[in-house]
């Protein structure tokens, strides 16, 4: 009898060679047990093993799926994308904002901020910069304690130094069912298992927060309340007090990515839970990817174990990047990009719903991405396949599953990047796209 791993290596050649083709459906578990006369635990391990590889996507409910191997497409969020019309990752630039930008290089140059810069940056900044951050980063009531602002190179590296610093390997941390994948790399190499926490249109549910506690103890959480992405929902303040108070119980910490809060008015979670939640940023999105730095804004107490953390890892932040940064934060330029980037995504969004008639949208409409769930005839890798060739990168779901195998049939598409007028026309073809199927494609 063949063990499972010399089945699954069968089925990879057959997935390789296109005698299995991207979008067809394997038999159900139990079936292709009885049909290959083993246990169903043993067909159970060949279509993990294939889905560790990558070959092959699971929707619950729907069945197991055949992906495009990988070695024939290009890695999702790849930087930067790998089509010529990126729908992949999101990089607003608003066209103001390169002459805001030149102002804020030439206040630099003339001022003595330039003597800064060529010395070694701390993760703690100065009282100055602290400040300034805590004061930018203000939603409704919410400020930060500038004595708890805490600095990185961006915020990846905000967000490897929180989690380093509150997960030990071999812990749990919880997080939402779908999630950035930049986090569920940062878990595996840090050796920190991740559990999906079911969610609904409101975000997290605060009861599968407790179940999934109870059945092992988590170390903490990761959690996006405003735009998830890439579902693109917003926690209603209801729901972030629900969420603080079982933190309050369970003595939990919660990593609060607010990369995209700058886009809403909502307060943080940090807000409703202050001694639980450490909040992230950036101004990747506010500002830009090549004029960024990360923010670490935490409770007081845990300030010095995660100073600790960004300077063992290497995370401090880099000087230029840093002044340039805080020199358009006090100078308003920083806070009117983001005003003009409100108005941009609100847009963008609207022009999604409008062009993708064949299509569900789901999330927030001030959001920069939208959460577009199939027609039934389609599969989310074969269509990412399928609008690769159109020279489109859009996102399936299974990059941001935390099961593998379990990724809902839809894809996230990015609006920022593109023109105006070829994001218009990329929609219209992947709506298209979408109303046809791949064998008439075929």
């Amino acid at each position: 009898m063949h063990g499972f791993r010399e089945i699954a290596d069968a089925l990879s050649a057959q997935i390789m060679s296109g005698e299995l083709k991207p979008g067809e459906r394997l038999p159900p578990q139990r079936d292709f047990a009885y049909r290959r006369g083993i246990a169903a635990s043993t067909a159970a391990r060949v279509y993990s093993e294939l889905a560790r590889r990558g070959l092959v996507t699971g929707e619950t409910g729907r069945g197991t799926f055949v992906r495009l191997p990988t070695s024939r497409q290009a890695p999702a969020l790849t930087e930067p994308a790998t089509a010529p019309i990126d729908l992949e990752l999101n990089f607003p630039i608003v066209d103001e904002q390169a002459a805001m930008t030149g102002h804020a290089v030439a206040a630099l140059l003339q001022g003595s901020a330039m003597e800064d810069v060529s010395r070694p940056i701390g993760a703690t900044g100065t009282p100055a910069a602290r400040a300034i951050v805590a004061d930018h980063l203000r939603r409704g009531a919410w400020r930060a304690d500038p004595e708890a602002i805490v600095f990185a190179g961006n915020g990846r590296q905000a967000i490897a130094a929180t989690l380093s610093a509150l997960a030990p390997p071999g812990s749990r941390f919880g997080v939402e069912v779908l999630t950035y994948p930049v986090f569920k790399g940062l878990a595996a190499r840090l050796g920190i298992t991740l559990v999906p926490i079911a969610c609904d249109t409101r975000g997290m549910l605060p009861d599968a927060i407790l179940r999934a506690h109870a059945a092992a103890p988590l170390s903490g959480l990761y959690v996006q309340p405003s735009l998830q992405n890439p579902v693109g929902t917003t926690m209603d303040a209801a729901r972030r007090r629900e969420i603080a108070a079982v933190l309050a119980t369970t003595r939990l910490v919660a990593i609060e990515d607010g990369i995209y809060g700058f886009l809403t008015d909502e307060e943080p979670l940090a807000h409703y839970a202050p001694a639980h939640a450490v909040l992230v940023d950036s101004l990747s999105k506010r500002i830009a990817p090549g004029t960024t730095a990360g923010f670490i804004a935490a409770p007081l107490h845990m300030r010095g174990q995660i100073i600790s953390s960004v300077r063992s890892g290497c995370w401090a932040p880099s000087g230029f990047p840093l002044a340039l940064g805080l020199q358009m934060m006090s100078d308003g330029s920083a806070h009117r990009i983001a005003e003009l980037k409100r108005e941009d995504a609100m847009s963008r969004n609207a022009l999604a719903r409008r062009h993708l008639g064949n299509l569900r949208i789901d999330g927030d409409p001030r959001a920069y991405h939208v959460w577009a769930t199939l027609p039934d005839h389609w599969r989310a890798d074969t269509f990412a396949m399928f609008a690769a060739r159109r020279g489109i990168a859009v996102v399936p779901g299974s990059a941001f599953a935390v099961s593998p195998g379990h990724a809902p049939n839809a894809v996230r598409l990015a609006l920022a990047s593109p023109p105006l007028a070829v994001l218009a026309d990329s929609l219209d073809v992947l709506n298209a796209l979408a109303a046809s199927s791949p064998d008439q494609i075929e």
